[in-house]
């Protein structure tokens, strides 16, 4: 059976169930037969939300639980060199060339956390199957529907869509390209077309910007790579924000309210106030394309001490610094009103756009390209308004491009992806290494 048909696993279970129950996390399955719907059905199951306060590496256990389910898998498809990072539990392993021809080695990476932004436990996905372009009912209390600002659906009508059940993430991003990838490395053990040497990565802790810290690009032991974490089929990314955290902490002077007059600091009001002060306009809600932005993510606090949490984001890396340079001003303004000392901040610069560390390798993107076009689909290019484990690796002398992984609207219980993406992205990756492979 073709590794593209999926209509045996759409339709013949239970309707009660939302996918056949031999499919759940750790039950014991033959490797090659599995389709990438099957792989990423099954995946999903383990819960691994990344955590930015855990303070350990991986930042969460079910990372690893995922890790030593894909190890199990690898070795049983015949990966050589398979292994796990001590250090952040990242797994790896290798797909040997084919061919004794000198080739350059190609590598392939996805990360195994999902983002905290919504809940990643006891993930119920179900398939619409032929979706026809109305309301997508989630649950008894959630749906959506192009009409109803879910615009996207209407490039999947006809579609088989993976959806949620309304209460949590599907995990898509990016349990999908460790499918995808999985799939694609089944393929190229039995096949006959020529190939390179190709590894593959799954890391952890991308989602908090950690995925890279700890990952060793010698050791891996690639010319170049794609990360497979995008999002509609068909993207092609080498532009990516360049980032900066910054937090500000403000200190107040705690008096009873009946006698504060002349006395009180109110932190909580300050902090308020330092957020009235920036530009409006300049926020996620209201920026696009290669507009950068100034996100307030989380605050907190009380009359004494208060905390505000922002990620500035910006492609040209001279904005970026004007940003950091108006968090900087706008404190130096309340100081001066409050008194000195009463905001703090401290701002930490966390990753970069990758194109510059691209530009030398552009058969990566002319590549993909060609790869996409053979499967008839346009490749989109455009700027990443986030970051990839592939900006990190760049830097760290990896070229390292984004692709796409096929699914829609990540991080929220809105997400989607369509079967018909995650059956073909596998082709497009093997075509990727055959190209490398002539």
């Amino acid at each position: 059976m073709s590794l593209c048909d999926t209509s045996f696993i759409l339709y013949s279970f239970p309707p009660s169930l939302p996918f056949p129950p031999d499919l759940l996390y750790n039950t014991p399955m033959e490797v090659y037969t599995m389709t990438c719907t099957e792989r990423f059905l099954r995946y999903i199951q383990v819960e691994t939300t990344s955590s930015e306060t855990s303070g350990v590496r991986p930042s969460t256990p079910g990372q690893l639980d995922l890790a030593r389910l894909l190890m199990e898998e690898m070795t049983a498809m015949g990966l050589s060199d398979v292994h796990m990072s001590p250090a952040d539990g990242a797994v790896f392993g290798t797909i040997p060339a084919n061919t004794d021809k000198p080739l350059p080695t190609l590598g392939f990476l996805a990360h195994m956390d999902t983002s905290c932004a919504a809940s990643g436990k006891n993930v119920s996905p179900r398939i619409v199957k032929d979706y026809d372009g109305g309301v997508i009912q989630l649950s008894a209390t959630v749906s959506m529907s192009p009409d109803a600002g879910y615009d996207c659906l209407r490039e999947v009508i006809g579609k088989d869509l993976i959806v949620t059940d309304g209460a949590t993430l599907l995990g898509a991003d990016d349990k999908a390209g460790i499918a995808e990838i999985m799939t694609m490395a089944d393929s190229l053990l039995h096949s006959d077309t020529p190939h390179g040497t190709v590894k593959v990565a799954f890391t952890t802790d991308e989602e908090i910007g950690e995925g890279p810290a700890l990952f060793d690009v010698a050791a891996f032991g690639c010319d170049f790579a794609y990360t497979v974490d995008g999002g509609p089929i068909g993207e092609l990314e080498y532009e990516n924000f360049n980032a900066a955290s910054t937090r500000i902490t403000v200190h107040g002077v705690g008096v009873h309210p009946g006698s504060a007059k002349d006395l009180m600091v109110n932190a909580a009001a300050i902090a308020a106030e330092y957020q009235s002060l920036l530009p409006q306009a300049m926020t996620p809600e209201h920026t696009a394309g290669y507009e950068g932005f100034i996100h307030l993510d989380e605050m907190s606090g009380t009359v004494t001490e208060a905390s505000l949490r922002y990620i500035l984001r910006d492609h040209d890396l001279t904005k970026l610094r004007a940003k950091i340079r108006l968090m900087d001003d706008t404190a130096a303004f309340l100081n001066a009103k409050y008194g000195e000392g009463t905001v703090e901040v401290e701002t930490k610069e966390t990753y970069y756009n990758m194109r510059e560390k691209i530009e030398g390798h552009m058969h990566l993107i002319e590549t993909a390209r060609a790869a996409f076009r053979a499967h008839g689909i346009e490749p989109l290019t455009q700027p990443i308004r986030g970051g990839t484990d592939g900006a990190a690796l760049s830097f760290k002398g990896l070229p390292c491009p984004n692709l796409s992984t096929g699914g829609y609207q990540f991080h929220g219980i809105y997400e989607f992806i369509p079967v018909e993406s995650l059956e073909k992205m596998p082709e497009i990756l093997c075509d990727i290494a055959y190209a490398y492979g002539k």
